[in-house]
């Protein structure tokens, strides 16, 4: 899987949310709303999928279903949010 382009929109830190990434896979899915938080540990930053309230449980829109897919995702938004922290 390729990841082809990576967007972050940082936002003002709330509950350890910092900012929302998109990203798109080879030039032919878009992905949106990803979270972006800090770890607990401040060791790094960990990523959120969204999800959708009906009634009383969450759905999931979308989420990798393997680590590989999951790694690659989160090693291109952190290497994104890394950089951008930087010009902050």
């Amino acid at each position: 899987m390729i990841i082809t382009e990576v967007q972050i929109t940082p936002i003002k830190p709330k509950d350890g949310l910092v900012a929302f990434a998109s990203l798109v896979v080879e030039n032919s899915l878009y992905l949106g709303f990803l979270g972006v938080y800090t770890r607990l540990d401040g060791t790094g930053y960990r990523i959120t999928y969204p999800t959708k309230k009906v009634s009383e449980n969450s759905l999931n829109i979308y989420h990798p279903i393997n680590k590989e897919t999951s790694k690659a995702i989160e090693e291109a938004i952190i290497i994104k949010i890394k950089e951008i922290m930087k010009e902050i």
